[in-house]
């Protein structure tokens, strides 16, 4: 499911839960809600991940195994 690639991908660049949940806006529990599956993640979310991580929306929800976003 997407929630090992939203972590994979934060862990990447070795970065906390804090700083993915100050670029959305919201708490570090919120984000942690979200990664962990408790909660469903909001696409708007998921669209402004996808652009801090300069890959695809396809790619976090494992519509494609390509990491490069769209040309």
């Amino acid at each position: 499911m997407y929630l090992k690639r939203l972590k994979d991908l934060r862990e990447d660049i070795d970065e906390k839960q804090a700083k993915i949940a100050t670029i959305l806006g919201i708490t570090r529990q919120q984000y942690s809600l979200y990664e962990t599956g408790k909660r469903d993640i909001p696409a708007e979310y998921i669209k402004r991940l996808a652009i801090f991580y300069n890959t695809s929306t396809d790619y976090i929800l494992e519509l494609t195994d390509k990491t490069k976003p769209y040309d």
